[in-house]
Order: structure tokens, then sequence, then C-alpha cells
């Protein structure tokens, strides 16, 4: 036969549940400033933008195996987005430089600087006409196609369309907010 009187909460009951919410507070407490660094807030002032970029020379007045180096601009402190990536980089990661340039077959590209190997900046070899890594001497054909490893990845290209004088060119961007 079963008791129909309720159970009683007895001090055993209430001293368990105490020390469960007094263990749960206090780990929710020690956790609660490190998971702040686990999702940190975005820079502020951070924000996508078209940057427009000034060239030493027209892209329609380069020559075929020709190109052109150019920094992202220093005020406001940006860089540019890459549009795809491979290797080392990855579509929407940041460069802070770039190369335009005519292929031989009179092709115009626009190419991060950073080496799909480990993301070094690439330099242009005239006298080949290759884009070359001087970190581990990888090389690239001015398409920005591996010419020789160890880059497992050809350059990645920057989104970018003719400004408004005939040396810019406006590279989509990011205003890095710092």
């Amino acid at each position: 036969m079963a008791d129909s009187t309720p159970r009683r909460f007895t001090r055993r009951t209430f001293l368990g549940w105490w020390m469960a919410s007094l263990l749960t507070s206090t780990v929710v407490i020690g956790l609660a400033p490190i998971l702040v660094f686990l999702w940190p807030a975005p820079p502020k002032g951070q924000k996508k933008t078209a940057i427009p970029v000034t060239l030493d020379k027209a892209i329609s007045e380069l020559s075929a195996g020709e190109a052109i180096k150019f920094d992202a601009p220093k005020t406001p402190n940006s860089a540019f987005i890459m549009a795809n990536g491979g290797g080392d980089n990855a579509q929407g990661d940041l460069a802070f430089g770039g190369f335009a340039c005519k292929d031989e077959k009179g092709t115009t590209h626009v190419f991060a600087i950073n080496c799909s190997h480990l993301g070094c900046p690439i330099g242009l070899n005239t006298t080949e006409n290759t884009f070359d890594c001087p970190c581990h001497g990888s090389r690239f054909h001015l398409d920005g196609t591996v010419l020789h490893g160890p880059a497992p990845a050809p350059l990645s290209d920057l989104t970018w369309k003719e400004g408004d004088n005939p040396k810019t060119i406006v590279v989509d961007g990011l205003i890095l907010g710092f």
C-alpha cells in the first residue's frame, strides 16, 4: 500500500540543491571572462568598401608581360579582400598589396601580393616575366598560375574595376578601423 502523505523537503535535499546551485554559479562566474575571448566583437569602425588605388601607369598603357605593384592606402588603414584562394590564401583573406598586369596574351589581371604557399609577398621578376616568392622559391606565370612549386595553387585575384582616372583602379577592400 502506497503512502498517501507527500514527501517532506528534508535538510539533506535542501543542502544538496544549495551545493549544486553554488557549484553551478561558481563555474559560470569562472568561465564568463573566458567566453569574451572565444567570441570577440569585431573592431569598431571596420567596414567593407571599394578602395581607390592610383597606379604609376594606366592599365590600358601596360604592354603584354608588364606588371605594376601597388599597396593598400595607409590612411585610412586599409586592406584588399581576396576574391578567391588556394593553398595558404582563402576567399575573404586580406592582402596589403597587389599587382596589376597583362599576361603574354594581353589579358589584364589584378592579383593579391600574397604567395599561395605560405603568404609571403611575391615580387616581379622582370627578366623572366614571372612572379617570384623570395621565401621558398615558388614561381608564377603572369596569369597567376604556378610555374614552379612549392606553391600548391595559383595567385589569388582581387575584385576590381577601372576608376574615374585612367591611372586609378578601384579594388574591393576593408577599412580596418585602427
